[in-house]
């Protein structure tokens, strides 16, 4: 596979999953932008990192939860390069905690990044997407979007609205040679599942067949085959990435 000559654009790229898919698509040719909100030296060490590999990366800061800043972020990226391929939307974050003790901002916060942040930057791309007549969009969305988590009302809830989001705009966007598709993780080692307990990993293992966590490099494969001309037939689609957990 090679997108030699594409941009791309992944948002919460500077860490973890995002930082995997950053790594993967610059790895195959692709110019990645590194979205961040509040940690550049993040994304400047995955920005070097790219680099060091002999790949191309910039980072660029914008909060995906607001409007104004991810106008302002896409005009500069379509100024300076003249357009936007491939948009992972991949920023996400987690307010866990049961359903009676969940504040009204709890949930707001989480909807609003992990749900309409998906929204604002696939409008803001589609337009220069229909122009050209080719992208990709890929949602990283969660097991627990299918599968549902308690403690977890809030995160499920925006994972499973990607779902339904994901089909929709696929459907009115393939007549112009865009596609758009889904990957759908399970449990990863990142930061986040890091700071669980051993019997809480412990636990999650047991539930999976294979047996064993993922690695952010699992999903960064799944999203550059969604990216490449391989895939240009696939479209509202979601590759599932989690050790037989769901099925």
């Amino acid at each position: 596979m090679s997108l030699s000559g594409k941009i791309a654009v992944v948002t919460g790229g500077s860490r973890g999953i995002g930082r995997a898919i950053s790594q993967r698509l610059a790895a195959l040719g692709a110019l990645v932008i590194v979205n961040y909100v509040s940690n550049s030296s993040a994304a400047d060490e995955t920005v070097q990192s790219i680099r060091n590999a002999g790949g191309k990366g910039e980072a660029v800061q914008f909060n995906v939860a607001v409007s104004e800043e991810i106008e302002a972020a896409f005009k500069k990226i379509l100024e300076a390069h003249g357009q936007v391929d491939i948009l992972v939307n991949n920023a996400g974050i987690t307010r866990d905690t049961l359903l009676m003790k969940m504040k009204d901002e709890q949930w707001d916060e989480v909807l609003n990044t992990n749900l309409k942040g998906v929204f604002l930057c696939t409008k803001a791309v589609s337009r220069a997407m229909m122009k050209q007549r080719w992208g990709r969009i890929i949602n990283i969305t969660s097991v627990v979007g299918f599968a549902g988590n308690a403690g977890q009302a809030n995160y499920a809830a925006a994972k499973a609205g990607i779902v339904g989001f994901t089909k929709s705009v696929a459907r009115e966007l393939a007549s112009r040679g865009i596609t758009v598709n889904g990957v759908a993780p399970g449990y990863i080692v990142t930061d986040m599942t890091r700071d669980l307990s051993d019997e809480v990993t412990n636990k999650i293992m047991a539930e999976i067949p294979m047996g064993v966590l993922g690695e952010a490099e699992d999903i960064a494969g799944a999203v550059s085959y969604l990216a490449s001309d391989d895939a240009r037939y696939v479209t509202g689609q979601f590759i599932h990435v989690n050790g037989g957990m769901y099925m």
